[in-house]
């Protein structure tokens, strides 16, 4: 691990800086929070686990044609990425209703959604990441209404690479979470990871509600077995990359 002092820290990584201004190390911790870091705890091998998927999914979209932060893996633990200007806003997708969506439509869990449903929050942990409409979003001044088109048209671009590619590892990809930010010539990149910390993933090999979760979800609810979980993920996009 870089011994630089830490450009940034986040709940689930560092940000480091390098001998290039242009070039960022990001660490992954074994730290883990839910509901906006009320609930705190470590899972063993967690940080290995999100930067090994991190950099597989991230490669392969970037094969497929989604512009990434991505540089390349130095250590289990670390990789280096673009200088990025993050928007400050999260983006997420969702496939099958679950989560937050359920909790304020009242739909039920599982149900699977006519089209892929994307949506903006202010990632802001302070006001806790609000739900923005598009008139917020204008208002903010966050992005100007054609960048928010392109974000949107590449969520659901890596939405449907990913559902194929989880599909495949006979995993469902049920939501998931994508931050986005400006390279240095103001192009959108895909920016931050994409891991069981960022995405809901349920198996498909398993029937049980509870059971089948290989995400967050189980140290949200409690549920055990979260390293475990994290180890299936990792093991099933590896074979299948490799």
């Amino acid at each position: 691990m870089s011994t630089k002092e830490k450009l940034y820290e986040g709940k689930a990584k560092i940000l480091y800086p390098t001998d290039n201004p242009e070039i960022l190390l990001t660490y992954f911790k074994d730290d883990a929070t839910a509901f906006n870091a009320l609930k705190r705890g470590q899972i063993r091998g967690k940080g290995e686990v999100n930067c090994t998927v991190s950099v597989a999914l991230l490669s392969y979209l970037e094969n497929k044609g989604i512009p990434t932060h991505l540089i390349e893996k130095i250590s289990p633990l670390e990789m280096l990425v673009k200088a990025v200007q993050i928007i400050p806003v999260e983006v997420v997708v969702r496939n099958i209703a679950a989560g937050s969506l359920c909790k304020q439509t009242g739909l039920p869990e599982g149900q699977i959604l006519p089209q892929p449903l994307v949506e903006f929050y202010l990632k802001n942990d302070d006001l806790g990441d609000p739900l923005l409409t598009y008139d917020r979003l204008m208002l903010l001044e966050l992005v100007t209404d054609s960048q928010l088109t392109e974000l949107k048209n590449l969520t659901l671009k890596i939405n449907q690479l990913l559902q194929t590619f989880f599909l495949e590892c006979d995993i469902t990809l049920v939501d998931f979470k994508l931050e986005f930010g400006f390279d240095g010539e103001g192009k959108i990149i895909l920016a931050d990871e994409i891991s069981p910390d960022t995405c809901r993933l349920w198996d498909n090999k398993i029937s049980d509600p509870q059971a089948r979760i290989m995400d967050k979800d189980r140290f949200r609810r409690d549920l055990g077995e979260v390293e475990n979980a994290y180890q299936k993920v990792q093991e099933r996009i590896l074979a299948k990359i490799n």
